[in-house]
């Protein structure tokens, strides 16, 4: 291929790449470097990374996390342990244990676990002070959390919620999952449980993505192989439920 025919091959992209509101894929990775080195990205586990547009939770961002406790906690797990202070609204059953073992700094982990009729104006000024906010289930009316995420996009904090999010730009969701540690008979503990988490959204996360992850009892979520489950697994799933 000469250098004629590889300029004239160019210039096409180079005039796509110019029009406004159009990246190439290595300007997409630069700006997310840059957002990461700048702090304006927070950081989650290696194993969760693959799955956010930014390879994190993006300052000003809205994400919306579907079936898993589990999930939620694994995803303030490195912001907490990197500094950044974390608040949960509306979650009373909330386990600060469980936390920990997922590796969620709880000394950077403030509880309001009942706010009432005042949820609005009490998560609003949480997202004035504190770097993530989770709220749970059930809180937000459309208009509530189109306000609250533009509160959170103007103070530059995560808004997490716990349950569907009107206008949320990021949603993971837990599709499947099985238990390990039993054996054949039923015997032995749960040790660990694998889901498939999925992603979609708006803008950068629009294509959707998925990852096959293990949820240990203790230490960092990291990626798995997931089998096709048996019945034994199934059983148990149906027992214990979902975390």
């Amino acid at each position: 291929m000469t250098a004629e025919v590889v300029e004239a091959r160019a210039l096409p992209l180079a005039r796509l790449a110019a029009l406004p509101g159009v990246s190439t894929a290595s300007g997409v990775a630069s700006a997310a470097e840059h957002a990461r080195t700048t702090g304006r990205v927070l950081p989650v586990s290696p194993a969760l990374s693959g799955l956010l547009p930014a390879a994190g939770l993006r300052r000003g961002s809205t994400v919306s996390v579907l079936g898993s406790t589990s999930l939620m906690l694994t995803l303030l797990a490195a912001a907490t342990a990197g500094g950044a202070w974390a608040v949960a609204v509306g979650l009373p059953t909330l386990g600060v244990v469980a936390a920990a073992e997922l590796g969620v700094e709880v000394g950077r982990l403030a509880l309001v676990p009942r706010p009432g009729a005042e949820f609005p104006a009490v998560t609003a000024a949480l997202l004035d002070g504190f770097d993530l906010v989770v709220v749970g289930p059930g809180f937000a009316r459309p208009d509530v959390a189109r306000r609250l995420s533009a509160r959170a996009r103007n103070r530059g904090s995560v808004l997490l919620s716990l349950g569907s999010w009107p206008g949320a730009e990021v949603e993971l969701s837990c599709r499947r999952s099985r238990w390990t540690g039993l054996t054949g008979d039923g015997a032995g503990y749960l040790r660990a449980r694998e889901v498939e988490v999925r992603t979609g959204g708006r803008g950068a996360a629009a294509r959707p993505m998925s990852a096959l992850l293990r949820f240990p009892g203790e230490g960092e979520v990291r990626k798995a192989d997931f089998p096709a489950p048996a019945t034994v697994v199934t059983a148990a799933t149906a027992r214990w439920g979902t975390a």
